[in-house]
């Protein structure tokens, strides 16, 4: 597990590059809660097809963050969440 992130049972905690601003608050972590079936169909019906917004619509509502500040993210921030992202949903057993 990279050392920026924090991992539980049903959440993440990334450790960001430097800070940016979400919800109008300068942050340097994010935490991202495991999703459920719904966040995930939530996610799709609101993206028309496109796999990068169902992406960013879904990590929004994980993180409780705008699409948009997620968008004014450093790609390399943005990486941190696609990684901890997939160590929520990874199978233990792997």
């Amino acid at each position: 597990i990279p050392a920026y992130l924090t991992v539980a049972a049903d959440r993440v905690t990334i450790r960001l590059s430097k800070p940016t601003e979400c919800n109008g608050v300068q942050v340097d972590h994010v935490i991202m809660r495991a999703p459920t079936v719904r966040d995930i169909r939530a996610a799709q019906a609101t993206a028309n097809d496109d796999d990068e917004q169902r992406e960013l619509n879904l990590f929004a509502s994980l993180s409780e963050v705008s699409a948009k500040d997620l968008e004014g993210m450093m790609l390399k921030d943005y990486t941190r969440l696609q990684a901890g992202y997939f160590r929520l949903v990874q199978d233990d057993e792997l």
